[in-house]
């Protein structure tokens, strides 16, 4: 069973194995959370990233992390080119990133609150959402999954969605 916690923080300063960008289909790394990866780890993550594109919104590719601590950063298509995303698209982005961070042999893994930024999405929902698909998920190597939240608000409103 997968070990599941709350962080309000910089996901980009996280000590695990892998972080996950909420990302675009194209994969150009802006503001929020990718912006902020982009920032403390280097360039050289949009660069690969974005060779790597375009990607289906629901999807997830990985790269290197540059000066990150993680090892590799997950970019999950939580969104397309309209930047909204909906309950489906947040599911299926948090399923994709968890397949390739056990792909990848990731035995941690820190996700964002997916479309909660830029594309608007309820905090609440995007939080019972997230925490159903984790919970749901049968992982292979992966072990501990922490929801890196930005703010007390948040951070309360997943830490309320995780005893379920």
């Amino acid at each position: 069973m997968l070990e599941l916690s709350v962080v309000e923080g910089d996901i980009a300063a996280l000590d695990v194995d892998a972080i996950a960008n909420a990302a675009n289909d194209h994969l150009w790394m802006g503001a929020g959370v990718a912006g902020a990866i982009k920032r403390a780890g280097g360039e050289e993550i949009e660069r690969e990233a974005v060779a790597k594109g375009p990607i289906a919104v629901g999807t997830a590719v990985a790269t290197g992390a540059g000066r990150l601590r993680a090892r590799h950063v997950i970019h999950g298509a939580v969104m397309g080119q309209d930047l909204r995303t909906t309950a489906g698209l947040i599911e299926q982005t948090t399923r994709s990133c968890l397949e390739v961070a056990d792909g990848l042999g990731c035995e941690s893994l820190a996700l964002p609150a997916f479309g909660t930024g830029v594309g608007g999405f309820p905090l609440d929902e995007c939080a019972r959402i997230m925490v159903t698909t984790v919970r749901g998920y049968e992982p292979a190597a992966l072990r501990r999954v922490v929801f890196a939240v930005r703010g007390g608000e948040a951070a309360a409103v997943f830490a309320a969605a995780l005893p379920g």
